[in-house]
């Protein structure tokens, strides 16, 4: 399937980085985050990506327009007629990139609208925001998707805590008390969407329009919102905090970074096929898949822990 990554909005709540480039080019481990969520998806097969462009779109065509010059050696001839040789090949020549340009000021849903043009009639898609990371099987959503037969599944995932848990009795005493859960109960929407061509019947052609509000609306009241259920792990980037956490030394960070790339090639006993590494001639940014349990477990490294999750190793229930 053709992949939809949301990559136009301001990203205002993480103000102190996006006032200087879009939020999906967030450097994680010296590649943006549109990288990684790219990077997951094609270790699904999927590898057809449509990227709904608006604030400082130039910043990522610019970013793939010169792919190739940012993963490997590149020899220049600077004499009067000139030449360019490539010296090393990467993981990605295969993948396919559309850059659409889906205006600066448009919400979400008339974004997907706009991207439209890029797709076959009748033709399903896949559609996630720019700037989350997930451990979510991506095949399996799809699988339930057509089982269900909706015109849109989103995939349902507990969001990190933030604050800390009281359990009260009905006196007002205080039965439990847990700092920060590793994992809210409650179910938020974590993107990573599977979408039936009749959803563009319920999006407007009006540049205001979010994807969440009229349309989602709509879907509902009609029964044709479904859910995936993911109860593994699932990371936003929401925050100048939660991107730098410079609570963490950067000598901490690098030492975390360089055990884990000591460990990326060995997986967990019982685990299956590791999820895709960070290209290997991208060098000193590997994050090995245990970097991820290590660093999920209140750590709160985010830069590395989104790196991580580009390679955790898949285990039975995920």
């Amino acid at each position: 399937m053709k992949v939809l990554i949301l990559c136009g909005g301001k990203g205002t709540r993480l103000r102190e980085e996006t006032e200087y480039r879009p939020k999906p080019m967030v450097p994680i481990g010296g590649r943006p985050i549109l990288w990684h969520i790219m990077k997951y998806y094609a270790h699904f097969g999927h590898k057809d990506f449509i990227l709904c462009l608006g604030y400082r779109g130039d910043m990522i065509k610019e970013f793939f327009r010169n792919y190739l010059w940012n993963v490997g050696d590149v020899t220049l001839s600077l004499g009067r007629t000139q030449a360019i040789r490539f010296h090393d090949h990467h993981d990605e020549e295969d993948w396919t990139v559309t850059l659409a340009e889906t205006g600066a000021e448009s919400m979400t849903g008339y974004r997907v609208r706009q991207a439209r043009r890029h797709l076959k009639p009748g033709e399903p898609f896949l559609l996630t925001y720019g700037d989350g990371l997930s451990t979510i099987d991506i095949n399996a959503s799809i699988a339930q998707h057509e089982a269900a037969g909706r015109v849109l599944t989103v995939s349902a995932v507990h969001p990190a805590g933030r604050f800390g848990s009281l359990s009260i009795d009905d006196a007002g005493r205080i039965r439990r008390f847990q700092e920060k859960p590793q994992m809210e109960t409650a179910y938020v929407n974590g993107g990573y969407m599977i979408c039936d061509h009749r959803i563009f019947d319920y999006l407007p052609d009006d540049p205001t329009v979010m994807l969440e509000r009229q349309p989602m609306e709509a879907l509902l009241r009609d029964h044709q919102l479904a859910s995936y259920r993911h109860e593994g792990w699932w990371q936003p980037m929401d925050t100048y905090h939660g991107e730098r956490c410079d609570d963490i030394r950067a000598d901490e960070r690098h030492a975390m970074r360089e055990r884990a790339a000591n460990q990326a090639l060995a997986p967990e006993p019982g685990g299956s096929s590791s999820l895709p590494s960070a290209d290997r001639g991208h060098r000193g940014t590997h994050c090995g898949g245990r970097s991820f349990w290590c660093l999920g477990r209140g750590i709160g490294c985010t830069d590395v822990v989104f790196a991580a999750a580009a390679i955790v190793p898949l285990r039975p229930g995920f």
